[in-house]
Parts: C-alpha cells; sequence; structure tokens
C-alpha cells in the first residue's frame, strides 16, 4: 500500500511539530508554598502502558471466563482507566500526560474479530474496539509495537485514522524517501503557575525486528533501522523546539539482547542502550518484552546523567506512573528529579465508562468464538506440552502436515516427505470431549502466523532440534526432575520451543547444550544427512523468529497468507470431527543416558 505523504506532513504539523495537545490548571498546593518561599517549581505525571494486546475487559475469550493467572493479576484498559482517573483526580488532571509504547490491535479473538471477521477497513466499517477506549481514556500519544503490523499496513493505517491521539514511530521510514512514515514525536505543553508552560516531548521508536516478523506486510514499504540510531537523531532535535522533557515510548526491551540473532544490525530490546547512549532524554516508558520493571535507573555515559526506565508488564496488568519535579532556573525548566512506580490493576473494579462503551462489541466476539465447529473424541490439553509429546499439539503438525501435502500436490516436490513444527503457545489451551468450539481452537494458536513450506535437508533438521532443545535446563542424571524448573533455560520461551512432526528423536537433559538430541529417526531408520524433506513452518520462524539455524535460508516451495489458526477452524469445520486416535504419537521425549524422564 502507498504511503500518504500529504497525509503524514498534514498529521505531523499537528503532533509532531510541537502544538499543545494538553493544557494545565494551577498546580497543587504544595507547589504554590514552593512558589511563594521564592523557589519556581512545578510537578506533573505520566502515565504509562504497553502491549495491551487488545484487552479492554478482564476476560479471556479463549476460555469464556474472567481472566486469571497464577499471580491473580488481571487485565484490560477498563481495569486501568479506572487507575488513570484515580492518578488524574489525584494530581490534577491537566498535570497529567497518559502514553502507551505499542502492540495494542493484536492478542485477543475482540482485536482480531474487528480486523478480520468484521474488520474496521470495510467501507461504512467499525471502529477499532482499541480506538474506542483509548479515545475515551484520552491517551495523548502512542508508539508503535512491532504486532500492530501483524494484519498489513491498511488495518494500521485505518485504526491510526480512528485514534484521536497519534501513533509515534521515528525509526519506522518509509523505504522509498527514508522518512518516518508516522509521526516521529509529539509535544505537549503543560501550564504552571509560573508564567512559561512546561514542554514535554515524546519520541515514539518501534522494534526492527518487523522487518523480520512481518516481511511479508512490509517488504518494499517500510524500513525499521535501529533504535539508537534514531534517538540519537530526534532528541536533539526535541531539544532544539524547546522541549524542557524528552520522553522516549520503545517499543523493545531493555536487555540488550535479540532473538533473531545478527539477521538484522540492529538490537531488539535497545531501550537501555538508547538510554545509556543518546543524551538528552528524562525517561524512558518500556515495552515489548512483557516485564514488569517498577524503576530502573539507567546511567548515560555521556552526561552521566541517570535516566529512569519503567515496563508495566503486558495486557493492562500494570501502569506506570513517571513523577516529575522541576525547577526553574537560568530561564528555563530542568528536571530536578524523576521517578517510576507501577500500579497493580487488579487492586481496583473495571470503570463502567469504558465496559459500558464497548459491552455490544464484546458480546458479539463472545458469541462468535462459542460457535460450534465440530466435535472431538477425547480431551487434549497442553499443560505438559512442554516437556511431554502430546496428542493437543500433535494436531497443530498434522493440520500443518496436511494442508502442505494437499498445497504441494502435483507439484515437483509432492513425492518429498512433509515433516512440520509447532510450539506450546499457551499452557491453558484445551480442547474438550464432545463439542468443539471456534475458541477451543483459537486457544491453541494464539498468534497471527501464517503457514509456509521450506525446503530442507536431514542435517539441517538434526541443527534445528539440537538448537531448540536448548530450551531444558541440564539435569544430572541422579537429580530430581522438577517440571516447574527444567523448561525455559537462557530465558527462552515457550514458543521458541518447537517440537518437530515425521522424525523420532530423543533429548537428552543430562548432556550439555548442544549435544542432546539423540536416535534422530526417520521411517525407523537413521536419519540421512542429505535426505530431503518439505519443513511445514509458521512465518515467524522461517523469517528468523527465535533464530532457529538453516530455516531462514531455506529454500521456499509455499507459502499462504491466511493465519494457521483460521486454517486449523477450517480443517475442523470440513472434517466435522477430531479424533486423537488418527493422529497422536510419542514422537519425541526427554531422556537420561537413555533413560526416559517420563
Amino acid at each position: 500500500m502507498p504511503l500518504n505523504r500529504r497525509k503524514f506532513l498534514e498529521k505531523s504539523a499537528v503532533t509532531g511539530a510541537g502544538v499543545a495537545l494538553a493544557g494545565a490548571v494551577s498546580a497543587p498546593g504544595a507547589q504554590a508554598a514552593e512558589a511563594k518561599r521564592g523557589a519556581k517549581r512545578y510537578a506533573f505525571t505520566v502515565l504509562g502502558t504497553t502491549d495491551l494486546h487488545g484487552n479492554v475487559f478482564n476476560w479471556d475469550y479463549f476460555t469464556d471466563k474472567e481472566f486469571d493467572d497464577k499471580d491473580h493479576n488481571d487485565v484490560g484498559l477498563a481495569k486501568v482507566s479506572t487507575l488513570v482517573n484515580r492518578v488524574r483526580a489525584e494530581k490534577g488532571r491537566r498535570n497529567t500526560l497518559l502514553i502507551d509504547a505499542g502492540d495494542t490491535i493484536q492478542g485477543t479473538q475482540l482485536s482480531y474479530y474487528y480486523a478480520k471477521v468484521d474488520p474496521i477497513t470495510a467501507v461504512g466499517g467499525p471502529v477499532h474496539p482499541m480506538a474506542q477506549a483509548m479515545n475515551a481514556m484520552e491517551y495523548d500519544a502512542a508508539a508503535l509495537g512491532n504486532h500492530e503490523f501483524n494484519y498489513g499496513i491498511p488495518v494500521l493505517r485505518k485504526f491510526e485514522q480512528q485514534c484521536r491521539f497519534p501513533l509515534l514511530g521515528a525509526n519506522a521510514l518509509d523505504a522509498k524517501t527514508l522518512r518516518p512514515a508516522f509521526a516521529p514525536y509529539s509535544m505537549h505543553r503543560l501550564r504552571t503557575p509560573h508564567g512559561r508552560d512546561v514542554k514535554v516531548a515524546v519520541l515514539g521508536l518501534t522494534n526492527p525486528g518487523i522487518a523480520i516478523w512481518d516481511k511479508a506486510n512490509v517488504q518494499g514499504k517500510m524500513t525499521f533501522p535501529g533504535l539508537e540510531e534514531q534517538a540519537a537523531k530526534w532528541v536533539p532535535k526535541l531539544r532544539s523546539l524547546g522541549a524542557d522533557v524528552v520522553i522516549v515510548s520503545a517499543h523493545s526491551g531493555s536487555s540488550g539482547t535479540s532473538s533473531y540473532g545478527d539477521q538484522l544490525p540492529y538490537i531488539e530490546n535497545a531501550a537501555g542502550l538508547v538510554a545509556e547512549q543518546v543524551p538528552g532524554i528524562d525517561a524512558i516508558l518500556v515495552g515489548h518484552a512483557h516485564t514488569e520493571i517498577p524503576e530502573y535507573f539507567v546511567t548515560n555515559k555521556k552526561t552521566g546523567k541517570k535516566v529512569v526506565l519503567s515496563e508495566p508488564l503486558k495486557w493492562g496488568q500494570r501502569l506506570t506512573l513517571f513523577d516529575f519535579e522541576l525547577v526553574w532556573e537560568k530561564g528555563c525548566w530542568k528536571v530536578e528529579k524523576v521517578g517510576a512506580k507501577v500500579l497493580n490493576s487488579n487492586a481496583v473494579e473495571e470503570d463502567p465508562k469504558i465496559t459500558k462503551l464497548l459491552s455490544d462489541e464484546h458480546e458479539k466476539v463472545v458469541a462468535y468464538v462459542n460457535q460450534v465447529i465440530g466435535t472431538n473424541a477425547a480431551e487434549m490439553t497442553s499443560a505438559e506440552a512442554p516437556y511431554k509429546d502430546v496428542p493437543i499439539i500433535d494436531l497443530i503438525n498434522h493440520i500443518q502436515a496436511d494442508t502442505v501435502k494437499q498445497a504441494l500436490a502435483g507439484t515437483e516436490h509432492a513425492a518429498l516427505p512433509v515433516l512440520s513444527q509447532a510450539a506450546c503457545f499457551s499452557r491453558s489451551a484445551r480442547i474438550p470431549a464432545g463439542q468443539v468450539t471456534i475458541r477451543d481452537v483459537a486457544g491453541l494458536y494464539v498468534f497471527e502466523n501464517t503457514l509456509e513450506a521450506r525446503l530442507m535437508t536431514g542435517a539441517q533438521m538434526k541443527a534445528y532440534l539440537e538448537y531448540s532443545a536448548n530450551y531444558f535446563a541440564q539435569t544430572a542424571p541422579g537429580a530430581a526432575v522438577d517440571p516447574a524448573k527444567l523448561t525455559n533455560a537462557n530465558g527462552t520461551p515457550d514458543y521458541n520451543y518447537d517440537v518437530v512432526s515425521g522424525l523420532s528423536y530423543e533429548i537428552d537433559i543430562a548432556k550439555p547444550a548442544g549435544s542432546r538430541v539423540t536416535n534422530v529417526r526417520f521411517e525407523g531408520q537413521p536419519l540421512a544427512d542429505d535426505a530431503q524433506f518439505v519443513f511445514a513452518v509458521n512465518n515467524y520462524r522461517a523469517n528468523g523468529g527465535g533464530n532457529f539455524p538453516h530455516v531462514a535460508a531455506a529454500r521456499l516451495l509455499w507459502s499462504n497468507s491466511d493465519e494457521i489458526r483460521n486454517t486449523m477452524i477450517a480443517w475442523v469445520k470440513a472434517k466435522g470431527s477430531i479424533d486423537p486416535a488418527a493422529f497422536a504419537a510419542v514422537d519425541w521425549k526427554l531422556t537420561r543416558e537413555g533413560t526416559p524422564v517420563f
């Protein structure tokens, strides 16, 4: 889709060029008292959310009940809105700003429904529930997340039109002009009791990994350079435009690591590096990593100044508060002190204003996900999937392999055997015995991944399996095995542990990483290094997500634009029934010195 440059420039004139987006009433009494003593001071608060992922209500559309987890977190903007209202009442409405760090329009069936089932892009289509909620909460700005691009640029542009606040992305560039395709920043004025307003700049930065993860949607249209490089370009400009305070909203974790290795010359989780390398930043709202960081200070190497970072977990479970204290010195405002903390959304009720606003949309989606599409002969769950070969993961691989075989029928590669990869995306996925609904199947595949077929060799598959086995913690032969401590070694998430169907193999967890996969067989015989296979793989993995070896460079034989989740729903509808006995098999197992662990 061509980028509308004129529209962007018009929007930039409003949001990027320094127009006031927030005024202020008089400061709290404490500030007035300070003023009487001669010191001109002003305090304000920036509230921040991130990784909302389509959560408006405290509701799990996959289980069809209120959200709950082992820590009893709640989710959703309706909860966050109550927290925001309380802070605004305490601080003074116009002494606050509300911003977000991205990943807004993907993640729940609510957001999926308004991208695909009743799309916002249709003529006369609906307003996206996330736009409705965030507009009602009066957000001031939001950075772009990588998942904003999952449904394609047209959906994102429509969402942008529907928001009454700017979507910021200083490092989301038009591929042809290399100019920002979205507003890079927004400027906000806060009125003080001392004459001159405080000018607060919010710089938005998104994740370079978009170029890999959503290659099909952005290639040739947008490019995504590194956060540090673009922050170094824009922060001095914001200061030259008179910004007294510079806040970065970064959809990028703070660890300095990347899941895609050296496939891109830019760091995935670069928020800490931005604070360390780029002078002139006061605070960074961190996103992308789905972690809780109430307050974290990074010292800038050039100035020695401490920059405060905060990440409010995910899904509206937390709200970050950056509290700023400013003093008037030598004709300008200086940040005297800034700290951060997070509030827990499970401590409040949902804001009835938000729940009432979107109750109709919610009910439509509940009805949609509860449609019966087939039957199932025996219950399947994913509770043990991270460390056992279970039928519910076999179902994913069975459908993927079946789909690829049909797609390649009649081609030169039709005779090659098909292998398939899948991961446990949710440990709470369940397909019950009896009637099966859309939400049962959708809950097994919670990401918007699409399916590809790549050409791989036996040697490459062995390397792939070995890399995947890094997921397990090394456990000595005689040591007790605790499933809770066995997985996620070195911070590897569940979605980056792949199991492969079509081969049988063992993973010896007593051995060090890199030498664990043994007894790899195909049709009962040792796997030959030069054997050729069609590999059914999701686009995230095929494009380099997780940095698995060989697959990103492997020859592409076929690809599909439909989400794997939809392919699975359509497969169950077409078959009318699921029988685990038809596809479930124990193809892999954990061992120690040849003895099965389970």
